[in-house]
């Protein structure tokens, strides 16, 4: 399908799986209640691989674990916080323990459903997500990567989960660019770098051009688990590391990039920019990010300060 600024995450990561579905009638959807266009096209041409199981997320994890040990490449697909914390024990299980290499896509990571209040939103999804073994966790910027993630996911024979934005957000990347590496450094800076992930890749992009001549570069993780150990020659390239992420401090991408710099005893300073121990109520994105301090202007303060 063509992917350009209207397109949403998605319906470019399932225009994916429904060509994966017309070359192998392996590939199958479980959905919890859930609808788009990009699924409508797969019910209609494929009524017999397509589940919608209602709102039982933890149902929904059971069959598409009892698919995939007949052999099925089963995605599933749900809000997120409620395909990863709602039914974590079966992930854990199935996906951890038994290693079924089932798919798992969850809408609107972070603050994504802002208006629809705390229920809605996933800010630990990292942090409890990377705790089951052999998952994969994949987190987009646009709809080019949702593409690619999309095949990564498709090709690896491991769990996995996919943290897809529900806005439409700007294209960062080409579709020529290749993503296998996990990472990639959008801007080069001189002594400071943001490293970040999905939707904040955005607003790193926007610091780094308002702070122009302080050149402060963007290093966008793509792949969360596992990590590329090449990211710890990316972050050496830098004196001082900014983690940005519209998640939990605890556990999330501030606390990946901590532990590769303690592990490898790297020669970098951090700085951990996310959400305090707290969990906000309702309003706009924006104004969730402003007074979260997460927003831009509160991110080029902060590294003024360093």
């Amino acid at each position: 399908m063509k992917i350009d600024n209207t397109t949403s995450m998605r319906d470019a990561f399932f225009g994916v799986v429904y060509d994966k579905a017309k070359e192998d009638d392996r590939v199958v959807v479980v959905s919890a209640d859930m609808g788009a266009p990009s699924l409508d096209r797969f019910r209609r041409d494929f009524p017999n691989r397509f589940f919608n199981v209602g709102i039982a997320e933890h149902n929904m994890i059971a069959i598409a674990s009892g698919l995939a040990s007949e052999g099925k490449k089963v995605y599933t697909y749900a809000i997120a916080p409620f395909i990863t914390s709602r039914c974590y024990e079966f992930t854990k299980l199935n996906a951890g323990l038994m290693k079924f290499p089932i798919k798992l896509v969850g809408v609107g990571a972070g603050f994504s459903y802002d208006d629809s209040g705390p229920t809605h939103h996933t800010t630990e999804d990292i942090s409890i997500m990377r705790a089951i073994p052999h998952l994969e966790i994949y987190s987009p910027s646009d709809s080019v990567s949702a593409v690619k993630i999309a095949e990564m996911m498709d090709n690896s024979q491991n769990p996995s989960y996919a943290r897809l934005d529900r806005k439409i957000l700007p294209l960062v990347h080409d579709e020529d660019e290749t993503f296998e590496k996990g990472f990639k450094e959008l801007n080069r800076g001189k002594d400071i770098a943001i490293l970040t992930t999905g939707n904040m890749v955005h607003t790193a992009l926007e610091v780094s051009q308002r702070m122009g001549r302080e050149n402060v570069g963007v290093i966008e993780l793509y792949k969360i688990k596992p990590i590329n150990p090449a990211v710890k020659d990316a972050l050496t390239q830098y004196r001082q590391i900014v983690s940005l992420e519209e998640h939990l401090l605890e556990g999330g991408l501030g606390s990946i990039v901590s532990e590769i710099i303690t592990d490898n005893n790297l020669p970098v300073k951090l700085k951990r920019i996310g959400l305090k121990d707290f969990i906000y109520a309702y309003g706009g994105r924006e104004n969730i990010q402003k007074i979260c301090k997460i927003d831009a202007d509160s991110v080029i303060a902060e590294i003024r300060k360093l």
